[in-house]
């Protein structure tokens, strides 16, 4: 296996266990364009919002809302809002083994990037909840990069504002489909699937998923060569 030095992680559902909040934040922001619960294109919409998970929010509104640019907008400037809001009401709880990760990667001289679909406001705000400020090389969202999950452009930025010189170099960890796609676009030679969050096991390994992990505390091990075993598929 190629030495990783570039540990890329998502944020909600891989690190901080705060997928109610943004299922919630979703509905209400839907629902101020009139789409609320009981009806089919309220279930519609959110089995666009679980497919498009790890997307830039505002791309998952935009594919809501297509052709109505300010419908979409709306509707992300709620989001942010009411998701927030939520955190200053109940703060951010690291998923269990999440922590002692972060600091067994810094202690294997591993950079660590935050990578994420929140905005530049609302991921600012997150970094203050956590206070994670000294267990992090890097904190990265879309408008950082140019364009989000799927593409690449988020662990690439990560490879050039870190000095990394070969993307092999690199593992990524997610819960979504999409983080798996990310990462195997970008070219790192780990992809590991967790399963804290909104996608199975198979949506996993369907987006490209080199290993499935239970949480992200076993993902130290699997990088450090402890446990490489790959993913059956």
């Amino acid at each position: 296996m190629t030495t990783v030095r570039l540990a890329c992680l998502d944020l909600a559902g891989t690190t901080i266990g705060d997928v109610a909040m943004v299922e919630r934040a979703f509905a209400e922001a839907i629902a101020t364009q009139g789409i609320v619960p009981g009806t089919s294109a309220y279930a519609r919409a959110m089995v666009h919002v679980h497919r498009s998970r790890g997307c830039p929010k505002i791309d998952v509104f935009r594919g809501i809302f297509p052709d109505n640019e300010a419908r979409a907008q709306a509707a992300n400037l709620t989001f942010e809002r009411s998701y927030e809001g939520a955190i200053e009401r109940t703060g951010l709880i690291p998923l269990p083994g999440t922590v002692e990760a972060l600091d067994k990667l810094r202690a294997a001289d591993i950079q660590i990037a935050l990578i994420t679909g929140f905005s530049r406001g609302t991921l600012s705000r997150i970094l203050s909840a956590l206070g994670w400020h000294d267990k992090l090389d890097l904190a990265l969202c879309p408008e950082d990069a140019g364009r989000g999950r799927p593409h690449p452009d988020l662990v690439l930025s990560a490879v050039l504002k870190l000095g990394i010189d070969d993307v092999r170099q690199v593992a990524v960890a997610g819960d979504s489909e999409n983080d798996m796609i990310t990462g195997r676009r970008a070219g790192a030679s780990v992809v590991a699937g967790v399963l804290t969050g909104v996608h199975s096991r198979e949506r996993l390994l369907g987006g490209g998923a080199t290993h499935i992990l239970d949480s992200i505390a076993d993902f130290p091990t699997l990088i450090l060569g402890q446990q490489a075993v790959p993913a059956i598929r």
